[in-house]
Order: structure tokens, then sequence, then C-alpha cells
């Protein structure tokens, strides 16, 4: 049986991936002023970055549309699985779940999931990842659907912010944090609850010392060896490679992989930024 997996932009897939015969990606839009950027091949991470730096306001995004979730259905593939943004953070979701109801109305005995990743950027990643994984072993289409909702029911995502900049203009920070945190350089260690909200997870006063405590919570992780962490940053590669040693020495993760953030990744981790899962 053929199969396609459907992902929306925030999946950050690793560029050995990105352009695979088994994915294709649905872009979201991004509003900075009067600027529009569209999450696809052309995004440029560098005009984006110096927009939301220069603009007092926060940065709009715009979920793909059903109809462009129905053209990426429209692939002849026996199977299609879907892996988007958390709901609670996007209607990308809620997109795809459309889209899936208009192309069972012409095509009644199609397998169409969508997979609501309750994660975003990295955490995408590894559900498309073992998505491909299981489909690729030949296993059936409701077996795969069946492992990787488990699959993704266990994941944990991590982030930690360099500057706080986005946080504050979408109101996010009372006007108290927004001056304790901006005054003392606070780092905060942020992550996604089960139902794909995010919460903090911590804060230190600088960024190595966020990245241990990320580490930390790391290496305290159910069966570690049978894991993959995926690393996602935003114009930091050092970075990523300074949290990917601390995993090496600290963890027991099978594999670990290291990815750039797209344009929907790069509003929410903002320039500095670490996206982590597992």
């Amino acid at each position: 049986m053929s199969f396609m997996i459907v992902v929306d932009s925030c999946c950050d897939l690793p560029a050995a991936l990105a352009h695979s015969p088994y994915f294709c990606k649905v872009p979201l839009t991004i509003q900075v002023g009067e600027q529009v950027f569209t999450d696809n091949a052309s995004f440029d991470q560098s005009k984006l970055l110096w927009a939301m730096k220069q603009d007092p306001e926060a940065p709009k995004t715009s979920c793909p549309s059903p109809a462009a979730y129905l053209e990426a259905f429209n692939c002849g593939a026996d199977d299609i699985y879907v892996v988007t943004l958390s709901a609670l953070l996007s209607g990308s979701h809620n997109s795809a779940a459309q889209a899936r109801l208009m192309y069972l109305e012409e095509h009644p005995k199609a397998n169409v999931h969508i997979f609501n990743s309750c994660s975003a950027s990295s955490g995408e990643v590894l559900a498309a990842m073992k998505i491909m994984e299981l489909a690729r072993s030949g296993l059936d289409f409701h077996t795969v659907v069946q492992q990787t909702s488990a699959y993704i029911g266990q994941m944990d995502t991590m982030f930690v912010l360099e500057t706080l900049d986005n946080l504050r203009k979408n109101g996010r920070l009372t006007r108290l944090q927004s001056i304790v945190t901006g005054t003392l350089r606070i780092k905060l260690l942020m992550g996604s609850t089960p139902e794909g909200e995010i919460c903090k997870r911590g804060q230190a006063l600088s960024m190595k010392q966020a990245l241990t405590k990320m580490a930390e919570v790391m290496a305290k992780a159910d069966r570690q060896e049978e894991r993959t962490l995926c690393i996602t940053h935003c114009n930091c590669l050092e970075r990523a490679f300074m949290l990917k040693e601390m995993a090496l020495k600290n963890c027991r993760f099978k594999d670990i992989l290291l990815t750039e953030t797209g344009g929907i990744s790069t509003v929410y981790a903002n320039d500095g930024g670490i996206i982590a899962a597992y």
C-alpha cells in the first residue's frame, strides 16, 4: 500500500527528509507589519527575524486553509497520515480535519487520519518519522494510527527562549513578569502539557544554565534507549550542539537529530531559541 505523510510547516524536518517522497508540507503564513512570509521553500529566516525585532507588534500567523490540505490529499496514495501543530496552539489541525471530511465525501473508502501532535517543531518531526518507520515496515493503516497515537502520548517537548519579546507582545507575560525577566535577564525553560498547551518548566539566569536544566529533565525520562531526541534551533547551531553534548553525556537516547526552525517555529522560538522533543 502506498502512503503519504502530510505535515504543516511547523514540522521542521531534517534536511535529509525535507525532499523525501513520503512527505508533503502545507505552509502556514506569517505577517509582521505589512510584510507577509509564506513558510515554504522560499522562506528567509534572517528577514523574518529582522522584521520581528523592528516591529513593536506581535507577529500574526495564519494556518493553512482546508483547501490547501485538500490539495495535498490528492496525491494518489492509499493511506494518508497528517501531522499538525497542537490543536490548542493553531487552527491547522481543524483545517486538516475539515479537509478530511471533504475528501471522504469524494473518496469514501480512503484512509485518512489527522494526528494532533500536541506539540510543535521537534515534536511534529518525531511523530512524522514514527509514521514513516511504521508504514515502511508494512503495518496496516489502523495499526500505524494506533501505534503513532500511543507514541505521541508519550512524547515530551521543551524549549528555551533567548528573548521574551514575542511572549510579551502576545500578552503571555504580565507587566510585572516582563519587567522582572527583562531586568534580570531570566531564561525560561518552557514545555508542553499532555494536551498541547505551553507551560513553564523552570527558569535560569543564563542560557547555558537553562539548557543544563533541560538536559537534567531529559535524563529522568523513561525508556531513553528506545527514544530519539530531536533538537531544533533558531539561528544558534552552537547551542544545539551544546545541548546534544549534554544529552550524550547524561542520557541514553538511541539517536539524536539536529534540525533548524522554519518560519512558524522561528516565531515561537525567536532568535536563539532551542526546541527539543523526545
